[in-house]
């Protein structure tokens, strides 16, 4: 049986037509449609992490009081870029999302992706050792990371205050968080790097290379090699992966006024360099994207799908059509609602 949340970017401005007009604005309705999802039925809220740009940029407060407000629903990151995380603040952070949502924190994480500033982690005081990049950067704070919310001792106690002289872990700890660390892959072979990890897969909204197929096939390909090397680790968990889609189903002719001339096919640009396939958007009737969707290679082979929002509509606009799609759209993928 899939999973299905949202993924919000949190996007804020004042511009016409906009129901979200400052950072306020935003995370309050995040956490309303968090709310709202739950009642549909739905599996998770998701948010985006970007710096320096208006958008959702702390993730664990918001994390934290979409928890509060939700019994049920899966709460997580699509991405947070760890060039800019502490990795022992990250941890406690975190480890206090999951003990306030009872252990329903699903948290993404990555080598980043580009963003408004440039070298804008230096501004955070991280800069990559000599020799190394931002990636590297990145994945060592991502190993800091795992470590500490695993209880790894990371520093050593004051023999004046303890009368000892001990490892100390990072508090607090939440039990079982390690296992719902995922990874945002953007080309096959990170996928196979976060299968030796024993991190979930996220898989991205882009994939950084072009083998020239449709990219839901290109992303099938990448699942496919994370769970053979995932199987060859000998890892005793079942893992995860996660894909995610635009979905808009065509209501009325608002609707079709926003999204109505979107191009249903892949698009190739480049991204840092590299020729990346990105996927298309899925907008039209329900009975159109129902079959569409199903016929998806990525989808039907990953267990949890992230239906991206456009956020600025507002709540009800949102609501409204994450309904169309429970209703008209999900179950053509294996899905069915929850109750609480």
């Amino acid at each position: 049986m899939k999973n299905v949340g949202f993924l919000s970017f949190g996007h804020w401005q004042a511009v016409p037509g906009s129901q979200v007009r400052t950072a306020q604005d935003a995370l309050l309705q995040t956490i309303d449609l968090a709310v709202e999802v739950e009642k549909l039925g739905l599996d998770g809220a998701y948010v985006r992490v970007h710096h320096f740009a208006r958008q959702l940029a702390s993730p664990f407060p918001l994390l934290a009081a979409i928890a509060a407000r939700t019994a049920r629903i899966e709460i997580g990151t699509g991405v947070i870029d760890m060039r800019y995380e502490n990795p022992f603040a990250m941890a406690e952070q975190a480890a206090a999302a999951d003990l306030i949502s009872a252990g329903r924190l699903q948290l993404g994480i990555s080598r980043g992706s580009p963003e408004n500033a440039q070298r804008g982690y230096e501004s955070f005081g991280f800069v990559p050792p000599e020799g190394g990049t931002d990636a590297d950067m990145a994945r060592t704070h991502a190993e800091i990371f795992l470590a500490a919310i695993r209880g790894a001792g990371v520093a050593l106690s004051d023999p004046a205050m303890t009368g000892q002289q001990v490892p100390l872990s990072i508090q607090p700890q939440s039990d079982g968080l390690r296992d719902r660390i995922w990874w945002g892959s953007g080309t096959r072979a990170t996928g196979e790097w976060v299968a030796k990890q024993g991190m979930n897969l996220m898989s991205s909204t882009l994939l950084t290379e072009d083998t020239g197929v449709p990219f839901d096939q290109l992303q099938a390909e990448q699942i496919a090699r994370y769970r053979d090397t995932w199987a060859e680790q000998g890892w005793e968990r079942e893992p995860r992966v996660s894909v995610s889609r635009s979905i808009v189903p065509l209501l009325d002719d608002t609707d079709r006024a926003y999204f109505g001339e979107r191009s249903d096919a892949d698009q190739v640009g480049v991204i840092d360099g590299l020729v990346s396939r990105f996927g298309k958007s899925y907008v039209g009737e329900p009975a159109a994207l129902a079959e569409e969707l199903a016929a998806d290679a990525a989808v039907r082979d990953a267990d949890t799908l992230l239906i991206t929002v456009p956020n600025m509509l507002g709540v009800a606009y949102n609501v409204e059509h994450l309904a169309a799609l429970t209703e008209e759209v999900l179950p053509a993928i294996g899905w069915s609602p929850r109750s609480a």
